[in-house]
């Protein structure tokens, strides 16, 4: 569980993004890419402790592997017209 203030925004911004570019099109692969390609870039800029960068990653990949935060959103079903 993330605790770190400064983790939790990181990890809302980042789930955000994935769910976002799930419903773009991308898939599973690419979406694990960008999570190493987000947390590389963390570990670069120095902007978290190694230890909640790793946290931070073992909870991305438990979101992404968890099927019910990519489900399609259902469309509403038209009213049928009453004359």
């Amino acid at each position: 569980m993330l605790q770190d203030t400064r983790t939790i925004r990181y990890y809302q911004q980042l789930t955000d993004s994935l769910v976002f570019m799930w419903n773009r099109g991308y898939r599973f692969d690419e979406l694990r890419l960008y999570i190493d390609g987000y947390l590389d870039a963390l570990r670069h800029s120095n902007a978290l402790e190694v230890y909640l960068i790793h946290r931070l990653e073992e909870e991305a990949t438990r979101y992404l592997r968890d099927p019910s935060n990519f489900e399609a959103i259902p469309l509403p079903e038209p009213e049928a017209d009453y004359y």
